[in-house]
């Protein structure tokens, strides 16, 4: 793999959260899950939930019930899935393979990382406190944290300040369009994790990213310091 010159005189990592560092479709899964059966419905295994688990809610429920947000019962519904899940974020969610690694050879070359995710604060700070990963980040910036969340850039520009980088020494890593759209237009360079969640109709080739990894470690490669 030869490194993009975009990835020279990088200081920073920032990482998108749900499918780029952590698994957590488990759990969403069973948010989800559990309002079916709540209504003697029949339960419905991971694998059709996994796909739409960096849609959150939306597509939760999509896959849950065929709802979509302009549906009238959508709203109500949506409230009765954050319950269910905060009652559970951490209990099957873990850190993917590599990740760790990751995070430590970063550390190691003295490089800042964080977290931008279009999750709300209502379950990022809890679940990143909960996670021992998470406690050398030097950002987490959650989907409401400033007034815009991904595909804007605002969110990763305000990781970039907590950090005091410039955002054109920073790259953003995530595993859906609209990560590859924000870093790009916050001036950073850019990584598909292409490992995540990715649906059928998702064509990570296409998204523009400088690059793709298919695992957490072949980002070092990319930053040339493997």
């Amino acid at each position: 793999m030869t490194p993009n010159p975009v990835f020279h005189n990088i200081r920073a990592v920032l990482f998108d959260l749900d499918g780029t560092l952590i698994d957590s479709a488990p759990d969403l899964a069973a948010a989800a899950d559990k309002m079916r059966t709540d209504r003697g419905m029949p339960s419905l295994p991971l694998d059709r939930y996994r796909p739409m688990a960096g849609a959150g809610a939306r597509g939760m429920l999509g896959e849950a019930f065929g709802l979509k947000p302009e549906d009238a019962e959508f709203a109500a519904l949506r409230e009765e899935f954050f319950a269910n899940y905060e009652a559970r974020m951490t209990v099957l969610t873990e850190v993917f393979d590599g990740v760790p690694a990751l995070v430590e050879a970063l550390q190691a070359r003295g490089l800042a990382w964080g977290v931008v995710t279009n999750k709300a604060m209502r379950f990022t700070d809890p679940l990143t406190r909960a996670m021992p990963l998470f406690a050398t980040a030097g950002a987490v910036v959650s989907g409401d944290t400033t007034p815009h969340a991904k595909p804007h850039p605002a969110p990763l520009l305000e990781a970039a300040a907590r950090l005091k980088i410039d955002a054109s020494q920073c790259i953003y890593v995530g595993d859906d369009e609209r990560d590859i759209v924000a870093g790009l237009a916050a001036g950073m360079g850019t990584v598909a994790a292409t490992y995540g969640y990715l649906g059928a109709a998702q064509a990570p080739q296409a998204w523009g990213a400088h690059a793709a990894i298919k695992s957490p470690s072949e980002l070092l490669q990319l930053l040339a310091l493997a």
